[in-house]
């Protein structure tokens, strides 16, 4: 996979509103997001695959809210009581609490402390039925949150994302470029930033151009692993 790639990637991923690139795959769940104040109970579900942007709207939210980011996998060992003493939590790739009994415990208990004084947040790759949760009251109080989904990224939001991520480092490639890679590169953000990294890379160690060759390279390389 093109994430696995052992090239640097820039210190600082963009998180902010300004870099979150809208098209019709995300617009619906950015709404939501930014329509917080107006959730039920004070809780939303977003859903959606690897790579289509569901922690870039979390960021998005953290820094409208003043909300603490926790990665579910996390929970089990947090100082709940602390996190509920945030004005809103974002709880993050919540299906792996399926395989982690003390994991749904403490989500059930943070849902709990939460209640009727702070918001929440939890995304997820698949809606909660399909986490193989064990726990009935929390699959019950997961099923009444409100749910958006984030659709797989577009050819569009591809594109946005692939021309904003060669421009935040000052390269210049054709316009034929950019249609070349979306047909024939994994089809997430978290992929886009890992091949314009290596693009980068492997154009400046060889002093060669970026182009369909190059990424041709770099992708037949990786297909495997």
């Amino acid at each position: 996979m093109i994430r696995q790639l052992a090239f640097d990637l820039p210190s600082r991923l963009n998180m902010r509103r300004e870099d979150f690139v809208v098209t019709p795959a995300n617009a619906l769940a950015l709404a939501q997001i930014d329509g917080w104040r107006a959730w039920p109970d004070g809780r939303m579900l977003l859903a959606g695959p690897p790579g289509a942007g569901k922690s870039h709207l979390a960021a998005i939210w953290a820094a409208e809210t003043g909300a603490a980011r926790i990665a579910a996998a996390d929970l089990a060992a947090a100082d709940l009581p602390v996190l509920a003493a945030r004005p809103a939590v974002a709880v993050e790739d919540a299906e792996v609490l399926a395989q982690d009994p003390a994991g749904e415990a403490a989500l059930l208990h943070l849902h709990n402390l939460l209640a009727g004084q702070g918001h929440l947040l939890v995304t997820a790759a698949m809606p909660p039925r399909d986490w193989g949760i064990a726990l009935p009251d929390l699959l019950s109080r997961l099923q009444a949150m409100p749910l958006v989904r984030l659709d797989p990224p577009d050819d569009a939001l591809l594109s946005a994302v692939l021309v904003k991520l060669f421009a935040d480092r000052q390269l210049a490639v054709s316009a034929t470029l950019i249609p070349w890679l979306i047909a024939r590169m994994p089809r997430s953000i978290g992929a886009a930033r890992a091949l314009v990294a290596a693009l980068d890379a492997r154009a400046l160690a060889a002093g060669r151009a970026i182009n369909p060759r190059l990424a041709a390279e770099i992708l037949d390389s990786t297909a495997d692993q």
